[in-house]
């Protein structure tokens, strides 16, 4: 009976949660009102309490399902098992297509970096779904270095930031950029441009250098 009033209750809590990723990713946590995720979620008010706390409390919990998503497809990619040029191309192109197919996940966290990521800074869940995640970049790179494709001394963190931020960066500025410089940046064949363009720029930050001829 127990189990099945848990799974009874879950797909209420599933539905305000994605109801509050829609509007926290539209309006930010200032301007989303739980009236609205109420309605949206087709849920009792009450209920986002009782499951979250506050609103506050289910803004975190967006957070953390958002992350969660990302990080839940990258371990999808089976990283470790490629020859380290192979997974790091894998893991920009991959980043970029994430990025671009969903854009709550930018919304969310320009909005929590103007909060200076004071809830985020609560969640230890964030945490430890990086901690496996950064190991794994750690070791392709290490392996790049032992068969001599990677140079030595580059830092997991460092790196992914780097790949995360060449996607994140032209995507998040989309509008102003086509804006900007009067392009339709994007547009299909500009996408497919940038990724390209982002790989060969990142493969060729890591590689080690070929020793000179004497």
């Amino acid at each position: 009976m127990a189990k099945s009033a848990t799974r009874s209750r879950l797909p209420t809590r599933d539905a305000i949660l994605a109801a509050a990723q829609y509007e926290f990713a539209a309006k930010g946590l200032s301007g989303a009102r739980v009236n609205a995720i109420s309605s949206r979620a087709r849920a009792n008010k009450r209920l986002i309490y009782y499951y979250f706390g506050s609103k506050e409390g289910l803004y975190l919990a967006v957070l953390e399902r958002t992350y969660e998503g990302l990080r839940g497809a990258e371990r999808k990619l089976n990283l470790d098992h490629l020859e380290p040029e192979t997974a790091i191309r894998r893991l920009i192109e991959f980043n970029f297509e994430y990025c671009r197919k969903h854009p709550e996940l930018i919304s969310l966290i320009n909005n929590e970096n103007l909060h200076q990521a004071k809830h985020l800074r609560k969640s230890t869940k964030v945490r430890e779904l990086h901690s496996p995640f950064v190991r794994m970049i750690d070791e392709i790179l290490k392996r790049g270095v032992s068969k001599g494709v990677f140079r030595p001394g580059l830092d997991p963190v460092d790196v992914y930031i780097t790949i995360a931020s060449i996607g994140y960066f032209y995507l998040a500025n989309n509008w102003t950029l086509s804006a900007i410089f009067a392009r339709d940046l994007g547009a299909r064949a500009a996408l497919e441009r940038r990724k390209k363009h982002n790989i060969d720029m990142m493969l060729h930050a890591l590689r080690a250098k070929a020793p000179r001829a004497r």
